[in-house]
This record gives C-alpha cells, structure tokens and sequence, in this order.
C-alpha cells in the first residue's frame, strides 16, 4: 500500500512541474516519442474504465492500475501524471462510447430531451462517473464536448442566448447530473425504508408529508426524471416567450 501512495505523491508533483497551473490533462501538451510505446494511453483508459466499472473511484490508485496492465507503475507517467488524469481521461471515454444522435427533429423540446437522456444512460451504465464532475477540475474531453455541443445548440435553435443559453444550460446539466448521482449513490434496505417510514409515521405531526405521501419509498427515479425534465422544458419554454 505504501509503495502505491508513493507514486501516486511522485505523479502529482510531476504534473505540478509540468503542467503549473495547468490540472487537466485535455490542456497539457502529450509527450511523444518517436516509436509507439508497448504501453499506449488508450489502454490504459480501457483498463481504467473496467477497473472503475469493478470496484468504484475509492480504490482506484495508480499501483492497482498498473498491476491490471502487469507494468510497473512508472511506465504509466509516461502518459498521465496523476491519477486525475486517468480519471478524466475514463469519463471521456465513457461518453465516447455511444454518441448522442445529432439528428435535428424541428424540436427542440424533443431534441434537448433525447441528448440528456442518453446522458444519464451513459452515466448509469458506469455509476463512479456520476460523482466524478463534483470534483474540482473541468470536464472539457472531446466526447464529452461532443453532447455539451449538440445540447447548447439545440439551446440555441430554441431562442436562447447569452445569461439565458447560460442558465438553461447548467438547468439541465444539474438536473441530469444530479439525478445519475442520486441514483447509483443512494443505497437502502427494504428494512431500512418500513423502519424509516415507521419513525416518520411516528412523528407525523412534525413531518405529515413525508409520513403520508410514503417519502422513503418514492425510488420511480425514471419517473422523476422525466418528470422533472418536463418541468424543466415547460418553464424554459414559457422563458421563450418572454423574449421579445
């Protein structure tokens, strides 16, 4: 374990010195070499991706990935310096793997509701990546630019500009990514819900709403979500129409 945390610690002192203020790894320049290293950074994206999708971000270190591609450690700064950068790298992978349709149907409604929903399809099929944007670096890989694209322009068709693209945007970027996290981080019992519900029922005269409406059981998270995407076009929608 600490030979893992000693490269890790040499891996983030690597990509202060090189990159300065510069985190991530999509506005470094790549290192290159004039032959094609046994070591490539798409496998080691691939591996990063399985490794995450078997046992979650906690225990991804930069000595477990290299014992997955049987390297040494080392040779993995060859293409990333931080185990951030793998990180990065694996959610653009992600969003690589089924790009949204860029099919324009004349509705923007429609259209806006079909990027965001494969959007949360992408992230389910991978739930570490949900909470993966809450850290402090930006998310600004290819793929991923890719969907952010094709939403803001469907934004834009639609009538939106400037503060109100802006606001409409992060809306919808909220809503879906807050509605993945809610859903692969939230964990509870069958147990756990009638015990919950029973001490809510217990002191409904302080929580009546949540002890009648069955707060602990309301897991329709499809349902929720596009329902509260419908909520969310609707008042974009009668946003549109105040513009002059």
């Amino acid at each position: 374990m600490g030979g893992g945390r000693k490269w890790d610690t040499v891996g983030e002192a690597r990509g202060q010195r090189g990159g300065g203020d510069v985190r991530s790894v999509w506005l470094r320049p790549r290192r290159t070499s004039r032959g094609e290293p046994p070591l490539s950074r798409a496998r080691i994206v691939e591996a990063a991706v399985a490794l995450l999708d078997e046992e979650g971000i906690d225990r991804l270190t930069m000595r477990r990935l290299a014992e997955r591609l049987a390297v040494m450690a080392p040779s993995l700064y060859w293409h990333v310096d931080t185990k951030d950068d793998v990180i990065d790298l694996a959610v653009d992978a992600i969003f690589g793997e089924a790009p949204p349709a860029a099919d324009r149907t004349g509705d923007w409604r429609a259209d806006a509701t079909a990027v965001l929903t494969a959007w949360r399809a992408a992230l389910l099929r991978h739930p570490w990546a949900a909470a993966v944007p809450a850290r402090r670096r930006p998310t600004i890989g290819p793929h991923f630019l890719a969907w952010m694209e094709i939403l803001q322009a469907t934004l834009v068709r639609a009538g939106f500009t400037e503060k109100g693209l802006s606001a409409a945007t992060w809306a919808l970027y909220n809503h879906v990514m807050g509605s993945a996290a809610s859903e692969t981080a939230l964990h509870i019992t069958d147990e756990e819900r009638r015990l919950g519900q029973e001490q809510l029922r217990a002191n409904s005269d302080r929580y009546p709403t949540l002890a009648e409406r069955g707060y602990l059981y309301d897991d329709d998270w499809d349902g929720s979500f596009t329902t509260g995407l419908g909520y969310l076009l609707d008042g974009l929608e009668a946003q549109l129409k105040q513009i002059p």
